[in-house]
């Protein structure tokens, strides 16, 4: 990411009045907050690795992924690559996309991740056997935390 595009991003979130703005192209990551929010005024701004303009002291860096269940070597942990909101069904309502013990294939949408008011299909990267589900229907979720435990076939 240059930084013209980190400038025109801070211009937008900016004019926007969002209190946080995630963005992620490829392995670049960009996480931009507005003082007050979710309890980050106390914390120092830091600037982001390539970036080297004023813009990027209100990057912060990207932070740890939440701590992850303990999980049987053998399951595969899907984790959420977005913060948001989780979703196990397409609407209120409607059967949940996988239950406990469900088949699931490559590609098969395993729940929904509501982000800046954009629905996000979290899809399964392996086959096999969903062992758990992590998250309760309607809960937060950070960047890199546990939704799944699918056990490969």
């Amino acid at each position: 990411m240059t930084n013209e595009e980190i400038k025109e991003l801070l211009r937008i979130f900016n004019e926007s009045g969002v209190g946080e703005l995630e963005l992620q192209r490829g392995k670049d990551r960009l996480r931009i907050r507005r003082a007050g929010e979710s309890g980050w005024a106390s914390a120092p701004p830091v600037g982001a690795a390539p970036a080297q303009s004023p813009a990027a002291a209100l990057v912060a860096p990207a932070t740890e992924p939440a701590k992850a269940p303990e999980a049987d070597s053998s399951q595969v942990l899907v984790k959420s690559p977005i913060v948001g909101t989780f979703y196990d069904a397409p609407s209120p309502g409607a059967p949940a996309f996988v239950k406990v013990g469900d088949k699931v294939d490559v590609g098969q949408v395993l729940c929904i991740i509501e982000s800046m008011k954009l629905m996000n299909e979290i899809e399964a990267e392996v086959a096999g056997i969903v062992a758990s589900k992590l998250v309760e229907n309607g809960r937060p979720v950070e960047y890199g935390e546990a939704l799944f435990a699918i056990l490969p076939h």
